[in-house]
């Protein structure tokens, strides 16, 4: 066994007695940086759980009640700053959480070295000991040192599906290079037939931690090198081969992925529903495709909609958050609407978009940066520019909607309407009269509907 180099020493966390530190963070630590989490495997895992908790000034209510309590049983324990508790009582899996740091502990194997021999890759094959000792089988330092992702067997992978779409992740946000075999062998199994894929959960796991790198774009580009995109994101590699012509100078597929590099280059802080939306916001165009008959040029008429409608099924399949997915849906329906041409029209702008600005600004000008086609130009760039001033100075100076002037009850009375639809169409029209300045007490309000919407048959009333 090796030493751990005394580089890493400014990181290295309090051991539990006879505890090895796995994976990841053991990983994380002997290049130099910060675990997120800690994996360990300890002789008396409910020990070593108890024993971090406290070396972390974690008040143990366990230990403080074991006279009464069953720490075994007992789950989550509060604690001062966290909690200790059992993942799994029959085989020994406990978990600290300590100011949001995760510490899991499993029992330690009786031969550590063939366990590690089980793992994906390399550089996940490492275990350091409370006394800095390494166990390193595969050779995993070296290619820490080489920054270089190299699996530990092709079989390896293959009992894990998911280990390709790691193998992704891991070279994206930890800046490595897949090593040529292991490259090959994951583009050998991606077109396997017969290997089952993940639960949607893991895979909707693993997506969004890349999509969360820094380098979400290259790891984009990575994934269909792999062939890794048809098999997760098939709507996406449509685009493959699909030129547009006009403002656009790349196909659909690497537009999106352009998209996604200039939204991070401009605003690194992006959340997680914005670079989803911003990868997908055009994955309506395939379907959607068609020709002018006069000019000869493609269309894509509907493609937001349908777009909206396919990315937010694709997140829904990877289990991803209801909110998440509504705001993506949002974002991609809304990134083709014209930009406001006068302050009136960005007040109305804002009353009608709120929900998803300035988001959906930063989205349409990664869209447009992305373009760069041989119609843009200095004229059509400086338009844009405007209409976003625009938008964000009403965004600022325009307060959310006041309360209702009108309750739906006194609109369908006051305009002779039974409940439906039209009812929600004459509410929307008002609120935007209201956010626009045009009426501001109830009295007003009902002038408003009564010259503009009550001698509209119902379904002709706007939608807003």
């Amino acid at each position: 066994m090796l030493r751990r180099p005394k580089s890493s020493a400014l990181h290295w966390p309090t051991f539990p007695p006879a505890a090895v530190l796995v994976g990841g963070a053991a990983r994380d630590l002997l290049r130099g940086a910060v675990p997120k989490d800690y994996d360990w495997a300890a002789p008396d895992p409910a020990a070593a759980a108890r024993f971090i908790a406290a070396s972390l000034f974690v008040e143990n209510s366990i230990a403080a009640n074991s006279a009464t309590t069953n720490p075994a049983t007992t789950n989550p324990v509060a604690a001062k700053r966290g909690a200790v508790f059992a993942l799994d009582e029959q085989r020994q899996y406990w978990r600290a959480v300590v100011d949001g740091v995760q510490h899991d502990f499993v029992p330690l194997p009786a031969d550590l070295e063939s366990e590690l021999l089980r793992r994906d890759f390399t550089v996940n094959a490492l275990a350091i000991h409370e006394n800095g000792q390494i166990s390193d089988p595969t050779g995993g330092l070296r290619d820490l040192k080489r920054r270089s992702l190299k699996m530990v067997s092709e079989q390896n992978l293959r009992e894990d599906p998911l280990r390709l779409l790691r193998a992704a992740r891991l070279a994206t946000t930890l800046g490595f290079a897949l090593e040529a075999q292991t490259k090959a062998a994951v583009q050998r199994l991606a077109r396997d037939p017969a290997l089952p894929l993940p639960a949607a959960e893991r895979i909707g796991a693993e997506l969004n931690a890349l999509m969360l790198s820094a380098e979400a774009a290259a790891g984009v580009l990575l994934l269909r090198e792999l062939g890794l995109l048809e098999l997760y994101l098939p709507e996406l590699l449509e685009g493959a081969g699909l030129t547009q012509g006009g403002f656009h100078h790349l196909d659909v597929l690497d537009h999106n992925i352009e998209a996604l590099h200039q939204l991070l280059t401009r605003f690194p802080s992006a959340d997680l529903a914005l670079r989803w939306a911003t990868l997908l916001h055009d994955i309506g165009k395939p379907r959607t495709k068609g020709t002018h008959p006069e000019t000869g040029r493609s269309t894509y008429y509907g493609h937001a909609e349908l777009g909206a409608n396919l990315a937010a099924h694709r997140l829904e399949r990877l289990k991803q958050p209801r909110a998440l997915v509504e705001r993506v849906r949002a974002m991609i329906h809304a990134h083709m609407v014209h930009l406001p041409a006068n302050e009136r029209e960005a007040r109305r702008f804002v009353h009608r978009r709120r929900d998803v600005l300035p988001d959906l600004l930063w989205l349409m000008l990664a869209d447009r940066e992305a373009s760069r086609g041989p119609q843009s130009t200095p004229a059509t760039r400086y338009a844009y520019q405007v209409g976003f001033e625009r938008i964000l100075a009403a965004l600022e100076e325009q307060p959310p909607a006041p309360a209702a002037l009108l309750t739906g009850r006194e609109i369908m009375k006051l305009l002779n309407l039974e409940a439906g639809p039209a009812v929600g169409r004459a509410v929307r029209a008002l609120a935007e009269a209201a956010a626009l300045g045009d009426v501001a007490t109830p009295d007003e309000a009902r002038a408003f509907l009564l010259a503009h919407l009550a001698a509209c048959a119902p379904a002709d009333v706007p939608n807003g």
